[in-house]
């Protein structure tokens, strides 16, 4: 199956990648059968051949999932990420909740008594 995917190049943090269209087995950084164009995530670049992107999918080959983010961000949702609570915060619920535990609690019986 032939897939039109991402191709990384360049040094560790100064990575680029190339769109490419491959042989879904190949490995990362090897073959491809044609290039599209790039993406650099620094810079939030994205340059594609649209002609031969539409004439390869006409064709027959699959987008990868990370290409599809790339063109269709509207599709993927971002992840929210979760807000930690302070120190301060978590020791004031936890003193709130021991003092709730220490209360005296009144039982029916002596409600009655009084």
């Amino acid at each position: 199956m032939i897939k039109i995917k991402l191709l990384p190049r360049g040094k560790k943090h100064q990575i680029t990648y190339r769109v490419v269209v491959a042989e879904d087995r190949s490995k990362c950084d090897g073959k491809f059968i044609a290039d599209l164009g790039f993406y650099t995530p620094q810079t939030k670049t994205l340059e594609i051949n649209q002609e031969a992107f539409a004439q390869w999918q006409k064709n027959g080959a699959q987008v990868t999932e990370g290409v599809d983010k790339l063109l269709n961000p509207d599709k993927y949702p971002k992840k929210i990420k979760k807000v930690k609570e302070s120190k301060e915060e978590s020791q004031e619920t936890v003193e709130e909740v021991k003092a709730e535990e220490t209360a005296p609690v009144e039982t029916e019986t002596e409600a009655k008594t009084e």
